[in-house]
């Protein structure tokens, strides 16, 4: 199928959709959003989107980052159309049997406070971030595609840290199985050590020293002590 971009009729009807999950009488899947002209419009130099199963957020960046490789789309990332257009045709894989849409900013793109929690969009910004090594990002990127997680909620929240790369090898490094490529046990929640305690800690670190010109053992070593039962 033709990558298309929703128009504001089309995007309404969506949200008229999402919002008909939680009421007593569902819609059915709109797909004629899709394709039909009152409701989505064609893009110049299009591509074609294959539905393809996607077993996680990484598999999600990569799939998106290669089919953008080669057109050129101004504002991409701020083009609500377009990931909107995205989510409806993903929405099965997105909105699993038995699970609730959730809020609108995993569907149609918030490009406020909220960007990082579109559910295509959000991988495909990390991963384009971290392009030469996406794999230091796998504490942000080894969650379900429909379930971002509580360490995403965390760090991908903050611009300046989901795209430093030291600090995403370290995140990596500490709550991700290095065999299972899956978090750690524990973590997650507001304990020591936890990842919204690395954020914070840091944010703080960052009225400091410039994080962007240090490298990973450095700031792995000014961790306090309650990271150590997730070090190596």
């Amino acid at each position: 199928m033709k990558l298309r971009r929703l128009n504001q009729e089309g995007i309404r009807k969506m949200e008229e959709f999402l919002d008909s999950l939680t009421s007593d009488n569902p819609q059915d899947w709109p797909e004629n959003l899709l394709t039909d002209r009152m409701y989505s419009e064609s893009i110049i130099n299009s591509v074609d989107v294959e539905k393809i199963k996607l077993k996680n957020r990484l598999e999600a960046g990569e799939y998106f980052c290669d089919l953008f490789y080669n057109i050129n789309i101004p504002n991409l990332l701020k083009d609500k159309g377009i990931w909107s257009w995205l989510s409806l045709l993903y929405f099965d894989q997105l909105c699993p049997e038995g699970k609730k849409p959730g809020e609108r900013a995993r569907w149609i793109p918030d490009n406020g406070r909220l960007y990082y929690r579109h559910l295509l969009r959000g991988p495909f910004q990390i991963y384009r971030a971290h392009g030469d090594n996406p794999e230091c990002a796998l504490a942000v990127l080894c969650s379900p595609i429909h379930s971002p997680g509580d360490i995403v909620e965390q760090i991908a929240s903050r611009l300046e840290l989901v795209t430093n790369k030291a600090i995403m090898s370290i995140a990596t490094e500490l709550y991700i199985d290095e065999e299972t490529d899956l978090p750690k046990r524990g973590a997650g929640g507001k304990s020591g050590g936890s990842p919204r305690r690395l954020a914070d800690i840091f944010n703080q670190f960052d009225l400091t020293w410039d994080l962007y010109y240090m490298d990973k053992d450095h700031i792995l070593q000014m961790l306090p002590a309650e990271f150590d039962r997730f070090r190596k």
